[in-house]
């Protein structure tokens, strides 16, 4: 096959079927995990934030996308959305957002010194979240990470609502 077909074909679908149809069990989790998340402990928007920082980092058009746009139904400026991939130097976003975004970062990225959240970033980040709260971004860092195996091996189709992101199963 050529490369061009196979860069068309990669852009008119996906590389799996929908793997909620080849894994039933996965709408279960997904919908555990989003019920965790939003478990009121951290704004539904900041969660948003993070997750759509996470996609970044992994290098996710499918999940940068599928992130910014849930920012948008909520309510979320362009400008806002925009300014996540520079967060640090913009003006943007509250300190606790701040310090939901440095842990993010500091979790997915590798650390060259260490560990990856260091006894300074969790301090940091504890003085805008309690525990619960701090286990709640964990496990929303976690949730996009569930996802980024998906998203990396099949491919969905950014953009497409949810029914036409993936190849249709063959039966």
């Amino acid at each position: 096959m050529h490369t061009y077909s196979i860069a068309a074909r990669a852009a008119t679908a996906s590389r799996l079927p929908n793997p909620q149809q080849l894994v039933p069990e996965l709408a279960e989790v997904g919908a555990a995990l989003f019920k965790a998340t939003g478990n009121g402990s951290v704004p539904r928007g900041t969660i948003s934030l993070v997750q759509l920082r996470v996609g970044q980092i992994v290098g996710s058009t499918y999940l940068t996308v599928l992130h910014s746009g849930n920012l948008r139904t909520a309510g979320e400026s362009e400008e806002r959305i925009a300014a996540v991939a520079t967060w640090t130097d913009a003006p943007h976003f509250s300190e606790a957002e701040r310090a939901a975004l440095a842990l993010a970062e500091s979790v997915v990225q590798p650390s060259p010194h260490g560990e990856r959240v260091s006894d300074e970033l969790y301090a940091g980040a504890a003085q805008h979240y309690d525990d619960r709260a701090l286990a709640t971004l964990a496990m929303a860092i976690g949730q996009v990470n569930f996802f980024v195996a998906l998203a990396a091996v099949g491919k969905p189709i950014p953009g497409r609502p949810p029914a036409e992101q993936w190849t249709p199963l063959q039966g």
